[in-house]
């Protein structure tokens, strides 16, 4: 079997198990209005959105410090080549 045949089967199995989450989901998850959580207060999605407002913050924080080690390591390697050529 070709690379390509396989890539398209994989590509429609991932399809037709997508599109079958889709259908199912409003089913799944709501139940006379209450989700997973419970019922949705003004409280929760309060929450909710503080917890993503600190997720991205931190997020960024930790991506700016792994770049910044980074650099680092990039900037002490080109010295070293420098000085070695």
């Amino acid at each position: 079997m070709s690379s390509l045949a396989r890539t398209r089967r994989l590509a429609a199995a991932l399809l037709a198990a997508l599109s079958m989450l889709l259908v199912a989901a409003p089913a799944a998850l709501a139940e006379n209005g209450t989700g997973l959580a419970g019922p949705t207060t003004d409280k929760t999605i309060t929450f909710f959105c503080f917890g993503v407002i600190a997720f991205f913050g931190l997020l960024v924080i930790v991506l700016s410090l792994i770049q910044g080690r980074l650099e680092k390591r990039k900037e002490a390697r080109k010295q070293t080549l420098q000085r070695l050529s």
